[in-house]
């Protein structure tokens, strides 16, 4: 590992109030390699160079944290939807190890790379699952079982709260990292999410780390169960968002 790795992780990670331990950091720094090991092979991700991948992806990630402070005091499960490279779901479980997770993806060339990191870094409670939110949400076994689910796929709001709302149990949160300004976006979303069983809670706003990213978390509470009509059948949600 090298030093510049660590003391950039260590001083963007103390702006979220993280601190980690070495064997942690290290993990940190051999998910890197795989990333930019099987990003030769495969599109994983644009972002290869190793300051970026530190706050676009592992802080990003981790910045769950504004949102919900107390992600680390309980084994929460979570599922990761269209999780892609791993994100948010692999930092998370790295720095909070009780968290149960559920890594899910429609590629399966995505799904071997996650389970090379799993399998390589020795985590526990987390696995990856090949299939589309409009199928898997349909599914028993996962369908409004999770106590949050998070998502840093690129859709608009509404679309996305119909591949994600499904997952969650009542009481439980679904909260989407979203980029920009996002207001017009939240109020055309606003009756969908109702639809869906849902509720904006609030919004946390900041920059990322070092840059003029303006990132928004969406705190959305699961109040009523979702419909059985949703999610509506694969490619509906992205074609004919919910209005």
């Amino acid at each position: 590992m090298t030093e510049a790795f660590e003391e950039n992780l260590r001083k963007e990670l103390n702006l979220l109030s993280i601190e980690l331990e070495e064997n942690k950091m290290k993990q940190f720094y051999d998910y890197f390699q795989l990333l930019v090991e099987w990003n030769k092979y495969m599109n994983l991700t644009a972002i290869i160079e190793e300051a970026e991948v530190i706050t676009k992806h592992f802080v990003d990630s981790l910045s769950l944290v504004k949102a919900v402070r107390e992600i680390g005091t309980k084994d929460y499960k979570i599922i990761d939807v269209g999780t892609g490279a791993g994100f948010p779901g692999i930092p998370l479980k790295i720095v909070f190890p009780d968290l149960k997770i559920t890594l899910m993806d429609s590629l399966n060339k995505r799904i071997n790379f996650l389970n090379e990191v799993i399998s390589s870094m020795g985590l526990e409670k987390i696995e990856a699952i090949h299939g589309r939110a409009e199928d898997l949400g349909r599914d028993p076994s996962h369908r409004e079982q999770y106590d949050f689910c998070v998502s840093r796929a690129v859709a608009n709001l509404s679309t996305l709260s119909e591949y994600c709302m499904p997952f969650v149990k009542i009481g439980g949160y679904f909260i989407p990292y979203k980029s920009g300004k996002i207001e017009e976006e939240l109020g055309a979303a606003k009756h969908a999410v109702f639809l869906l069983g849902g509720n904006i809670e609030e919004v946390k706003t900041f920059l990322l780390p070092g840059t003029d990213a303006e990132r928004s978390l969406v705190k959305i509470v699961k109040s009523n169960g979702t419909s059985k009509k949703y999610p509506r059948k694969a490619g509906l949600p992205s074609k004919e968002p919910l209005k």
